[in-house]
């Protein structure tokens, strides 16, 4: 579904990314791991175009992104959940929804929203909140939720656990599982590889803007200098 070819990545001199190659099939996760600085959110602001790319390719269903701008991008089926929720928190959670599927007809719109809200019961319950006043882990339910309201074939997540508690991170977890369970493909980044480690289908470890992994968490497990380096494991 997606394909990354040789992507370069400067903020001014600062490099960010440095000749990456990813593939993301049809269906499941694929998910970005590594410390902080490693340029992995990048890699999710390029595939939206957010950020120009210095050089490399971005290939989805056989479109090369890098000829369109990040509303094009979405109507083409690519959702982006970004980093720390960022909920439109005086609005209530039904708007902050149909906020999200702009990009649908009104009969689409409709269907959608009926989707998410039965996939997401406590949002439905919530719907007429506001949504700052929602708690951290229903806020990054939220943000996903958010961003399947365009109806994607391809889900971006950015750090869905930054800042949660333990067991709002078991929801996440839970929810992204349930969500790739439904045959989406999902790239999502993260910083904490317990969240991943039973429900990625593969993994890639980035580390100072480059990739240095790619393979199966029992493979990161299985190197002692790796999961020592990256993880402290």
């Amino acid at each position: 579904m997606l394909k990354i070819e040789n992507l370069s990545v400067y903020y001014g001199q600062a490099l960010a990314l440095e000749n990456i190659n990813i593939t993301v099939p049809e269906k499941g996760l694929t998910a970005i791991i590594g410390p902080n600085g490693a340029g992995k959110s990048t890699l999710l602001k390029a595939i939206s175009r957010i950020v120009d790319p210095s050089r490399g390719s971005i290939l989805f269903k056989e479109r090369l992104l890098l000829d369109y701008g990040s509303s094009e991008v979405a109507r083409m089926g690519i959702a982006y959940c970004p980093e720390g929720r960022r909920p439109f928190r005086e609005m209530s959670v039904m708007d902050n929804l149909l906020v999200g599927g702009y990009t649908l007809s009104k009969s689409e719109l409709r269907n959608q929203l009926n989707f998410v809200l039965e996939f997401f019961p406590i949002l439905s319950e919530r719907r007429r909140q506001d949504a700052g006043t929602l708690s951290g882990g229903e806020q990054q339910i939220l943000a996903i939720a958010r961003a399947l309201m365009s109806q994607p074939s391809l889900l971006l997540i950015d750090e869905p656990s930054l800042g949660l508690s333990p067991a709002n991170v078991e929801v996440v977890e839970k929810t992204v599982e349930d969500i790739k369970g439904r045959g989406m493909s999902v790239l999502m980044v993260e910083g904490n590889i317990d969240v991943v480690r039973y429900i990625a289908d593969s993994v890639y470890v980035f580390d100072h803007g480059v990739s240095v992994f790619h393979g199966a968490v029992s493979d990161i497990m299985k190197d002692a200098n790796l999961s020592r380096s990256y993880f402290g494991i």
